[in-house]
């Protein structure tokens, strides 16, 4: 049986007049558009609301941070840094710094504005969306790609870093763009199709190079689909064209492979948290969503061209996080946020699953019912799966939902310093609090600094030689420490000689007076004692 919005060759075509198409042809290929459309806006306007709601949280987290003021460099600035750190995220903090002036310029707003430095990632989820739902109208029926593209809208992950001043939300659109590329490129087989899509992988991998684990994707799609020669000889060119253009950031960012090195080798428990990441967190969402996935599996929609749903689908969502998996057990870099390059393909499959569901129920009970009254139903489950979910979504829109609240820190320093009084920071990347919230600590001398990190080409700056600091302390009256929460109890710290000897320096000369536990980091007062 053909599935819906799959021609049966059966079926009695009309006549058809040379030099024109038939009425009946023209009508339906006219309300397939007007369909297509329609499943792509209404995810695009969800996807939106849900972005802009509660984009405002009131602070920055320390990832945010760095983007604010990473992208406030100037370009040579920031070519210094990408030489050091960070070099993974070259070419959105140069995006970055374009949007920047260009914001200021037309509004005054500085790019630490919380809105203004998170909207490129709502824009970037609001894509993703559209372009997910474009590419399940394209390759099952205008429902199923509605269905994917609300799907991915309403996932409380999608939520999270779409209102994150980081790269993750564009490469997820980047991976959907890219994707929806591929199946035009095998399906035209122009030359400009396949250029435009190794242009739109090379760009999406360039955005974070993990997305590369696309092109394992791709190749799988092509491998099950049984394509022809000459489609594989045109993708392999494309592949290697990504990959060439790839070579220079993976070369500059090996070097700077220990920025990484807090975490672990994965084992089950990190694949868990990543299956709620993508597909819940509720555990009854998780267990529908898989489900669906199974059936996508089992029974997979028939193709409408070269490539079926969910030989794109499967591939994609699947293939990334099993290969980062296998690389992590040696080379530790398993996060969800470097595979949200998947979250289209598991919408996709999820999608597709539900369209072969649908289809089988409502053949054996309804026979066949209007199409938009089932496109409706499969609507109306995810808005219930997404009023279910809806704490997570609003625990997303809290400061609590990231690691630390710069902001809250800040304040707390702000609220009982003088001018004239010291700042301690312990390590040198708590600096990174000072850099997101300079206002509030404006009139405060940081005593710890040698070197700005616009100067030295790092992300933080370069702490002054531990006589200096001594020096500098022996002139001080009262001292603000911001350190990383509880990083004094930490393995990592115990072995770095030059920033205990910091700590050692700050408790031999100074005075413990205040302490305030703050989240993500502590903030003590110390008053000095000056030897005669």
């Amino acid at each position: 049986m053909s599935g819906p919005g799959v021609a049966d060759p059966e079926e009695e075509r009309p006549a058809v007049v040379p030099g024109r198409a038939p009425r009946p042809a023209r009508a339906g290929r006219r309300a397939r558009r007007r369909a297509t459309a329609l499943a792509v806006l209404v995810p695009c306007a969800v996807m939106l609301a849900l972005g802009l709601w509660g984009l405002d949280r009131g602070t920055l987290w320390r990832d945010e941070g760095a983007t604010a003021q990473v992208a406030a460099r100037t370009l040579p600035q920031l070519w210094h840094l990408l030489g050091t750190a960070d070099a993974v995220h070259g070419l959105y903090y140069v995006l970055m710094h374009g949007y920047g002036v260009l914001v200021r310029g037309l509004s005054g707003l500085p790019l630490g504005d919380e809105t203004v430095l998170r909207l490129p990632s709502v824009l970037g989820a609001t894509a993703a969306a559209g372009l997910t739902a474009l590419l399940g109208a394209r390759l099952a029926a205008p429902r199923v790609g509605l269905w994917a593209g609300l799907l991915l809208a309403t996932l409380p992950t999608m939520s999270h870093y779409a209102q994150e001043g980081r790269s993750y939300a564009l490469v997820t659109a980047g991976a959907a763009l890219a994707t929806l590329l591929l199946t035009t490129a095998v399906r035209r087989g122009r030359a400009r199709d396949w250029t435009a899509y190794a242009a739109g992988t090379a760009l999406t991998a360039l955005l974070h190079e993990f997305a590369a684990l696309l092109l394992a994707a791709h190749g799988v799609t092509l491998l099950v689909s049984r394509v022809p020669r000459a489609v594989w000889r045109r993708w392999g060119a494309a592949a290697g064209a990504v990959l060439l253009a790839l070579l220079p950031l993976v070369a500059l960012s090996r070097g700077q492979s220990h920025q990484l090195n807090w975490l672990y080798p994965p084992g089950l428990r990190a694949a868990g948290l990543l299956l709620r990441s993508f597909a819940g967190p509720s555990v009854p969402v998780v267990v529908v969503l898989c489900a669906l996935i199974a059936v996508a599996v089992v029974r997979p929609l028939p193709r409408r061209g070269p490539l079926g749903p969910s030989a794109v689908a499967l591939p994609l969502a699947l293939l990334p996080p099993v290969l980062l998996f296998a690389v992590s057990q040696r080379y530790p870099a398993f996060l969800d946020r470097y595979l949200l390059c998947c979250l289209p393909g598991v919408a996709l499959a999820a999608a597709a699953g539900a369209e072969r569901l649908a289809d089988a129920v409502a053949v054996r009970r309804f026979r066949r019912p209007a199409p938009r009254l089932v496109a409706a139903a499969g609507a109306a489950v995810i808005a219930v799966a997404f009023l279910w979910q809806l704490p997570a979504q609003r625990y997303e829109r809290e400061p609590a939902s990231r690691p630390d609240d710069l902001a809250a820190v800040a304040a707390a320093v702000a609220a009982r310093a003088a001018p004239g009084d010291g700042v301690f920071y312990v390590p040198a990347y708590a600096r990174r609090v000072g850099l997101a919230y300079p206002e509030r600590f404006a009139g405060l001398r940081d005593l710890t600094l040698g070197t700005s990190g616009a100067a030295s080409g790092t992300l933080y700056g370069r702490d002054a030689p531990l006589p200096v600091i001594r020096a500098r302390l022996a002139r001080a009256g009262r001292v603000w420490l911001v350190a990383a929460d509880g990083v004094d109890r930490t393995r990592w710290f115990r072995h770095d000689a030059r920033e205990t000897a910091k700590w050692r320096l700050l408790h031999e000369r100074c005075a413990q007076r205040y302490w305030l536990d703050g989240p993500g980091a502590n903030v003590a007062l110390f008053t000095c004692r000056h030897r005669r």
